[in-house]
C-alpha cells in the first residue's frame, strides 16, 4: 500500500522521480503539503 512514508522512502533512494510522487498526490495517495516534504518543491498541478 502506498501511503506517504512508502512514498519517501522510494524517493529518498531515487526509485521514484518528483512526477511519480506527483502522481501519488493526484490520485489522493498523499497531499500536496506531503508532497514539498517529500520532493522539497513547491507541489505544482
Amino acid at each position: 500500500m502506498l501511503d506517504f512514508e512508502t512514498i519517501k522512502k522510494y524517493f529518498d533512494k531515487g526509485l521514484w522521480t518528483e512526477a511519480m510522487v506527483g502522481n501519488a498526490v493526484g490520485k489522493g495517495k498523499i497531499t500536496a503539503g506531503e508532497y514539498e516534504t517529500i520532493t522539497g518543491e513547491k507541489y505544482q498541478r
